[in-house]
């Protein structure tokens, strides 16, 4: 039962005129017996009904059929039947009722300016009612007539407002939605970013290193087997080490709730870079470490920038310095800043290629370091060779 009752008011409110129009019917039908004078008493001193008090009376109450499609002519058509049937002496019946039902609606489904112009109307329908036939005689049941068309009229003006107040509520909540949609859109965006930064770095770094020990161990294959197997066991041990590091950095795109859960660790930092300078001498690059000043603790931000960036440095290094080369790792803590720089000595293939600055490598390594208000300069050194350099300013100290 309780289903039905709720399916029919929210398909009564989806219907308003549906609605209106049997709120209409009722109230005609309510108001007849009154109007030809069925339920009206002698001492009432109201005159025997007529067809023109009767059609009054039924054009009053069924004007309100329209009280949401036209209110304020609803309304005008209400007060003119009030206005007639009291200045000729008739019984109102439900006419009177009608018109507050009306003042009722135009205050809360129409603008202020409308609102007051309908309480005018009705108050100088009621002035000329009073003029015309002498009033009750007791100024206190105009005063408290007037109070109740007030009432009733503020009453309105209420819901009208609450209303407004609620629709603002829920327009709110659908622009903070949309907006927290925006702004996960971004931050997936954003993830995505990092984590291509991320697999790049991975992939280059040791895709480069194991191109390098490949090269060596097919060069030394026939004449230095022992060195090759060596070369060989690097390339293995390095590919696994890779698919370790994809494995971490993939796993936070999985969605399935029912796999496993991705292995985690920790993301690589200047702790690591004595490994990293010993993989790129074991690729045959000759590679020094300096860290000047007094190391301390690194946001975690700035410490996997600056690893990223000697990665990134070491392998073009690598690739494009040419098989003599050698490189430097200088590491600087200072007071409120940290530097890193990689350099090398390479002559290059001379085709520019390490100064194109275009790689997707180089590309990340910037936006890293713009990301924590840091300064870049990727170029020749003025001695020869090529350099990485990249300052990072620190707050409080650190």
């Amino acid at each position: 039962m309780y289903t039905t009752s709720t399916g029919l008011a929210a398909w009564l409110r989806e219907r308003p005129l549906v609605s209106d129009a049997l709120l209409a019917a009722l109230l005609t039908l309510a108001a007849l017996p009154i109007a030809l004078g069925i339920d009206v008493a002698p001492a009432d001193g109201f005159p025997p009904p007529t067809p023109l008090s009767v059609a009054l009376v039924v054009i009053g109450c069924a004007a309100t059929a329209l009280r949401r499609l036209r209110p304020f002519t609803a309304l005008c058509v209400s007060e003119a039947a009030f206005g007639v049937l009291s200045i000729t002496g008739y019984s109102q019946s439900l006419a009177g009722f009608a018109v507050l039902i009306m003042i009722y609606t135009v205050a809360a489904h129409r603008g202020l300016a409308i609102g007051v112009l309908a309480l005018a109307v009705d108050q100088l329908v009621y002035l000329t009612v009073i003029v015309t036939t002498g009033g009750t005689g007791i100024v206190l049941v105009d005063v408290f007539a007037s109070l109740v068309t007030l009432t009733v009229w503020m009453v309105g003006r209420s819901v009208r407002l609450r209303r407004a107040y609620l629709a603002e509520l829920r327009d709110r909540a659908e622009r903070l939605e949309r907006a927290r949609e925006a702004d996960t859109r971004a931050a997936r965006a954003e993830e995505r970013s990092r984590i291509a930064r991320e697999l790049h770095d991975v992939v280059a770094h040791h895709v480069s290193v194991m191109t390098v020990q490949a090269a060596a161990a097919r060069r030394i294959l026939t004449s230095n087997p022992e060195g090759a197997k060596e070369a060989l066991a690097a390339i293995e041990e390095m590919g696994r080490t890779a698919m370790a590091e994809m494995r971490n950095i993939v796993g936070v795109l999985r969605t399935d709730d029912h796999a496993a859960p991705a292995e985690r660790g920790p993301q690589p930092g200047l702790h690591e870079l004595p490994a990293l300078v010993e993989q790129m001498r074991e690729a045959g690059l000759t590679t020094q470490l300096w860290i000047e000043g007094e190391p301390r603790p690194l946001p975690p931000g700035i410490d996997l920038a600056a690893y990223r960036l000697v990665q990134e440095g070491l392998t073009n290094t690598l690739r494009h310095a040419g098989p003599s080369a050698r490189a430097w790792v200088t590491i600087r803590h200072e007071p409120g800043e940290f530097s890193v720089c990689v350099e090398d000595d390479g002559p290059g293939p001379g085709n520019g290629a390490k100064t194109g600055g275009t790689g997707h490598g180089l590309v990340g390594i910037r936006e890293r370091v713009a990301l924590y208000g840091g300064i870049l300069k990727i170029g020749p050194r003025p001695g020869g060779g090529f350099e990485v350099r990249a300052r990072f300013p620190l707050k409080d100290g650190r």
